[in-house]
This record gives C-alpha cells, structure tokens and sequence, in this order.
C-alpha cells in the first residue's frame, strides 16, 4: 500500500468513527428509531452526500452500530473469563457480570441489540456471528466442566421433542461438544441472563428489586445450578 492510500485508509477509518459517535449521541437522545442519517451529516458539518459514501442508507448504519454493541458486550465477557480461573462457577459468574457492567455502562447500545425492535429493521445475517458471543462464552464454560468429567446435566424434567430437535441442530450448527438436553439449559440461562439485565436497565425492579447486586448473584448461581456448574466447582 502506498502512503497516499494508506492516508486514504486512514482518512476513512476516522470518518467512519466519527459518523458512529454521533450516531451514537443520537442514539441516547432521540432513540434509533429517530436516527437519521441527514442528522448526523448535519452535526457533523458534512454533506449527505458525502455521508452516504460510508454508509448509503440508515439501515446500513444502524447494523454497523449493533454489530459494534454485539462485538463489546461479546468481548467484555471473553475477556473475563479469560481472566476468571479455572473454577467453573467462577468462570460463569464472571461472564454474567461483565455482561451486567457492560449494559450498566453502556444502556443506550444495550438497549439497541435487546431493546425495542426499530420499526422498518430486519437485521442482516451480519450480525448472527457477533450476537452470539456471550452465548458460546457461556457454553465454553459449560463444555469445559463437561469435558472434565463433572457431567453437568438438567433436572429430570422431560423436554419435547420439538425442543430437543432445535437443540441437535444448534449443537451441530455451533460444533458445540455438550449433549442436547444440556444445550437446552446453557440456552435458557443465556436467555434469563439478559431477561434479568432487561429488567434491571429498562426499570422493571423499580420498587421490586432494590438489592440489585446481592439479586443479581444470586439468580446467576441459580442458573450455573441449572447447568450443573454449582457441582462442579
């Protein structure tokens, strides 16, 4: 690459980052609903036209700014459990609470990947692959107690068939190395995970909930039990 194209590269790169940060900005004052692209030239001080070379629609820049949110929260939880140990319930919790911090820190983002769907978006295949980070940072934790020997499994509470079916092919889909009915429950804790981290940023507690710290540990041992992980340790 020669120096003018990778001042062009460069020029490029830092255009782009600023569009998203005041997308962003806009995101905590109008709502996505309300992003517009002509708003963000206009702070910006920048033509539509020239905006559009970077992004031609709201659309494409609305899935730029979820796949950024996905990437954060996705990486907040690796990290941790990178840094987490080897005690499964550690690894799992730690998990759990970075993904709590991030939306805590983050509501805006958050509230764009869990919050209300933006009429008139349908999110592309893009944003499968970062979506699911958290997830697969949360089954690693449970294939490797698996794979150590600790067996966690779900209570005996017969599953369908039709459950059962979907959890084959995620399990083949992901190259997952947990048995179904297990899958079953590690996908139903991711679930309650964000269900909880909802109900705590969107106001659901209020006057419910006021020991938010000591309820949200212990909801998330309940769900490490779920998958066997409270043995383990």
């Amino acid at each position: 690459m020669s120096a003018i194209e990778g001042a062009r590269a460069r020029a490029r790169r830092e255009v782009t980052a600023a569009i998203k940060d005041e997308a962003r900005r806009q995101l905590a004052t109008e709502g996505a609903a309300k992003l517009s692209l002509r708003a963000v030239a206009r702070e910006l001080g920048m033509a539509s036209s020239a905006l559009y070379r970077y992004f031609p629609s709201r659309d494409d820049l609305l899935t730029a700014l979820i796949i950024d949110a996905y990437d954060a929260v996705g990486e907040a939880a690796e990290r941790a459990l990178a840094r987490a140990g080897a005690a499964p319930l550690a690894r799992w919790t730690a998990v759990c609470r970075a993904v709590r911090r991030w939306a805590l820190a983050h509501p805006h983002e958050y509230a764009l990947i869990y919050g209300s769907p933006v009429p008139g978006y349908a999110a592309p295949q893009d944003t499968t692959g970062p979506a699911a980070r958290v997830g697969l940072a949360l089954i690693r934790v449970v294939e490797d107690a698996h794979a150590a020997g600790d067996r966690p499994a779900p209570d005996d509470l017969a599953l369908p068939q039709k459950v059962l079916a979907d959890a084959e092919r995620l399990r083949k889909t992901l190259g997952v190395r947990l048995p179904a009915p297990v899958l079953v429950e590690a996908t139903a804790a991711w679930a309650e995970l964000f269900g909880l981290v909802s109900f705590e940023l969107f106001g659901q507690f209020e006057r419910v909930v006021d020991a938010r710290d000591a309820f949200f540990e212990r909801a998330v041992t309940r769900l490490a039990r779920n998958v066997g992980l409270s043995a383990a340790e």
